[in-house]
């Protein structure tokens, strides 16, 4: 009589398995499970994309997460060796033509979503621009100081980013600024901020979403200025790598009177080109469904929207193109 009833339960279970879908729910052409590499343990992107992943499982198909990184996770999605994954916008561009730091075109990844904006902060200490009448990231080139100027690792998107505007956009490489009798460093958030705030950087330059403590902490300790990005180099990033133009408006940073044009960016998710189309789709609705969700946990989730959610001059998976357009 046991063995009956627990055969019985278990058939209930199986039922509302199949009838509520997830990992359970798969069609004939879908695979059993999808990868979804994300960040390095201990960083956003490494707990965002475990959110997703839980969220997909429970709503879509069984997806597992694991550590990646923005250029790994493109070049698995092009191999086949996973499925969707954790990027910037800019750094697909620069995978679907093969530029630095990818070696050959990346022909099997798209473009899922852009999730967040990033956006490109060029800071420096408002005493040296005062000192030789530096406005913008221009005046740094044409004038050719000898700025002590830093951004985050190499390996990094705002490495990646920092250096294809000074190369894309003004025609300059780090050996340059070093021939200017300036200097060019890499650094943690915290370990720049300390330095420009110590007098030991005149610049310090990242990109990271539209509010940023790490801003606010270095405005608290020095005073600074943001510098605008030049139309010239906005414009040769966005044909070279499909970013775009955002402006740090006021009202979030004390430096801030007016609003100020930079390089903008997204943290995208990529996927395989070959996964189905209907697969993708039903992906597409799902994050779409949950963004509030995912928003209560990670804020910048709540910029999601329609109208930014596929960018031009980069592949896009065909489910995705046709979820988003019709939500326009």
């Amino acid at each position: 009589m046991k063995v009956k009833k627990r055969c019985v339960i278990l058939m209930a279970v199986l039922l509302v398995a199949f009838a509520t879908g997830g990992a359970f729910g798969a069609k004939e052409n879908w695979p059993a499970q999808l990868r979804f590499p994300s960040g390095p343990p201990g960083g956003t992107w490494f707990a965002l994309g475990g959110a997703i992943a839980d969220m997909w499982t429970k709503s879509v198909i069984q997806v597992t997460s694991g550590s990646g990184g923005g250029v790994s996770n493109i070049v698995n999605a092009g191999r086949g060796e996973a499925d969707l994954g954790l990027s910037t916008t800019s750094m697909l561009g620069a995978a679907a033509r093969g530029l630095d730091p990818f070696k050959e075109p990346v022909e099997g990844t798209a473009l899922f979503a852009n999730i967040y904006r990033q956006y490109t902060y060029f800071i420096m200490r408002k005493d040296y621009a005062d000192k030789n009448g530096v406005k913008s990231v221009k005046d740094i080139v044409a004038k050719k100081l000898p700025v002590r100027f830093a951004t985050l690792k190499p390996g990094t998107s705002s490495e990646f980013a920092i250096r294809s505007i000074f190369e894309k956009g003004f025609g300059v490489k780090w050996d340059d600024i070093k021939s200017w009798g300036g200097s060019v460093s890499f650094a943690s958030y915290s370990d720049g901020a300390d330095l420009l705030a110590d007098n030991h950087l005149d610049c310090f330059a990242f990109q990271v979403s539209r509010v940023a403590s790490v801003i606010m902490d270095i405005e608290s300790r020095v005073d600074v200025v943001l510098l605008p990005v030049d139309q010239e180099a906005r414009d040769a990033m966005a044909e070279v790598y499909g970013t775009t133009t955002f402006n740090i408006e006021p009202g979030v940073y004390k430096s801030v009177m007016e609003p100020i044009p930079t390089v903008g960016d997204y943290t995208c998710i990529v996927v395989a080109k070959a996964l189905p189309e209907d697969l993708v789709y039903e992906l597409s609705k799902a994050l779409w469904e949950h963004k509030d969700e995912l928003g209560e946990a990670f804020v910048d989730m709540k910029e999601l929207n329609p109208e930014e959610a596929i960018s031009e001059g980069v592949p896009v998976h065909p489910g995705a193109a046709k979820f988003w357009s019709e939500l326009k």
